[in-house]
């Protein structure tokens, strides 16, 4: 089997070239993941002998299906992820001869809804996120039957909050943030309607189309993979609420504020404890295929996995990268090192 895999990676790159087509690491992915990817490469770049590492930020999505096109120097070597990769994607990547690829997990983050310093001060549940932003919500107290969202302002979806448009700016459904904020706020509220809760038992794929959608009637905003652009729109309309990262709100804290969720609000210990309850793990994932052919693939794991960059004292910390466990940053760590084969079926259990 190895065999076979590695004569089918030789022509594969054969097919696009030179033995050694290409001497630089291409990157594809999260646009969470991205700003603590340039850090890394830009330091790999200075220090270590090789060239700077070249990254494109496609989002999660768009990251994993250019990653799971094939073998080859057209090729992307490595894809970040603010949400691990999905059973449809493994089986996408085996399909096109990606069949061996390692995962590595380099810290959490919590996905923050803010507004501009101008504005009110938010305090949401779960519930509320879920009810505002919905496309479909119960159209009875137990949650047995829905209807479309009908809600326009904050206090029609709970009294205690203000008589204003929900306006909310985030990212499109390419995005490994949009992804995780579907599963951990809209779907997470959509349980507190025993009804809903009851169609998981009933009818799993329903269940996930209503209680993961979310309206498309206008109150939802896309704003692309450029975070920076939701920051601008925020500070325009002092009004409106955002969706993005822990770490970009942390950057981003002379122009914007947080709202509380669940009476929590985003920061450092209450995501890395589990108190705050939109918290996620990040990842990269490495094409093993193209780790001893593509120069300094392996020396770049190296850096991203070591104590000095995602330890509790690393360097991405200070960027706002909640950092794992010792013990969990020694296993990833390890994983780099063996380039560890990653095993779908951990995402069926």
């Amino acid at each position: 089997m190895k065999k076979t895999l590695l004569i089918a990676t030789l022509l594969a790159f054969s097919v696009t070239g030179n033995a050694v087509a290409r001497d630089q690491i291409k990157i594809v992915g999260s646009s969470t993941v991205y700003p603590f990817a340039t850090v890394v490469a830009e330091r790999f770049g200075k220090t270590s002998g090789f060239r700077t590492p070249v990254i494109e930020s496609t989002g999660s999505g768009g990251g994993l299906k250019l990653f799971c096109k094939g073998l080859g120097t057209q090729h992307p070597d490595i894809t970040n992820v603010s949400r691990r990769i999905k059973s449809k994607e493994i089986e996408t990547c085996e399909k096109n001869g990606v069949a061996d690829i390692t995962e590595i997990k380099i810290g959490f983050d919590g996905i923050a809804m803010a507004n501009a310093k101008s504005g009110s001060t938010l305090e949401l549940t779960l519930k509320d996120v879920y009810l505002a932003l919905a496309k479909d919500v119960p159209a009875d107290a137990n949650g047995d039957t829905v209807k479309p969202n009908p809600y326009k302002t904050w206090n029609e979806v709970n009294p205690a909050l203000p008589n204003a448009p929900i306006v909310v700016i985030g990212p499109p459904p390419t995005s490994g943030t949009r992804d995780a904020f579907n599963e951990l706020a809209i779907e997470r509220g959509c349980k507190k309607f025993p009804g809903r809760k009851a169609l998981k038992k009933k009818d799993k794929k329903l269940y996930k189309s209503q209680c993961r959608s979310i309206r498309e009637d206008g109150p939802y905003v896309e704003a692309g993979e450029n975070d920076n652009l939701i920051i601008e729109k925020l500070v325009a309309d002092p009004g409106a609420l955002g969706v993005f990262g822990y770490s970009f709100l942390d950057q981003n804290r002379d122009k914007v504020k947080a709202a509380k969720v669940d009476g929590v609000f985003p920061e450092f210990e209450a995501i890395s404890s589990g108190k705050y309850p939109v918290s996620r793990s990040l990842f990269f994932y490495i094409k093993n295929a193209h780790a001893s052919v593509i120069p300094g693939v392996k020396e770049y794991v190296k850096e991203f996995t070591s104590a000095k960059a995602i330890g509790n004292d690393g360097y991405l910390v200070s960027k706002g990268l909640i950092p794992l466990s010792e013990d969990l940053r020694a296993s990833f760590e390890e994983d780099g090192k063996k380039f560890t084969k990653f095993d779908g079926k951990v995402l069926k259990k």
